[in-house]
């Protein structure tokens, strides 16, 4: 099933006008939480911040910053997969980075890149993390969530992971390689408190 969307006056489409979404401030981060039209998420929006705000903290991003997390579903994921991955079907997380990994410093040479510092009441992007929530359902309903694909827990709990996941994505963090894959896991599980 494709998701056709039509204008609506305002130029945007007329999904994106019954999408809701929630500007959120956990100091220094401004977390906006997209929810699409059809969507309900296992865990708060305020709760997806303070997630969102402790991976940035611990991959020690650029402040003040901002970072958008849109709830979607396996539909819009798999869009996505094709047309910035190659890769046909869903997949639970997409992250999409605006900043190189060197201003993050983790794992580099020397110091973070230095970024030029935004004007006064701006903020510096770091991303956007597109989460397809009915994934997340599925995967912990049926025992595939967690680090390990092999979890049974609650959806709430799969969605955190996801959103500590595409966050520490956006913040240069990658599991290409076992010794970055063991790193990346680690620190996702010092955040998840597992």
């Amino acid at each position: 099933m494709t998701v056709k969307s039509a204008s609506n006056a305002t130029g945007g489409s007329v999904r994106e006008s019954l999408d809701r979404t929630r500007h959120l401030y956990r100091r220094p981060w401004r977390v906006d939480v997209v929810t699409r039209a059809g969507v309900r998420s296992p865990m708060p929006s305020t709760r997806i911040a303070g997630t969102v705000a402790r991976a940035l903290d611990a991959a020690s991003a650029p402040t003040p910053g901002s970072v958008t997390i849109v709830l979607t579903d396996d539909v819009e994921l798999a869009e996505l997969n094709r047309e910035y991955m190659g890769v046909d079907g869903p997949t639970d997380v997409l992250s999409f980075p605006m900043l190189p990994p060197s201003a993050f410093g983790h794992g580099a040479a020397g110091p973070p890149e230095r970024l030029r510092v935004p004007a006064q009441g701006r903020r510096t992007h770091i991303g956007d993390v597109a989460i397809s929530v009915e994934r997340a359902i599925e995967q912990a309903e049926v025992g595939r969530g967690g680090q390990t694909g092999d979890v049974r827990w609650s959806a709430a709990d799969e969605l955190r992971l996801l959103v500590t996941h595409g966050t520490l994505h956006l913040c240069g963090w990658d599991h290409a390689g076992t010794a970055e894959e063991r790193a990346m896991r680690e620190l996702e599980r010092r955040l998840l408190g597992t």
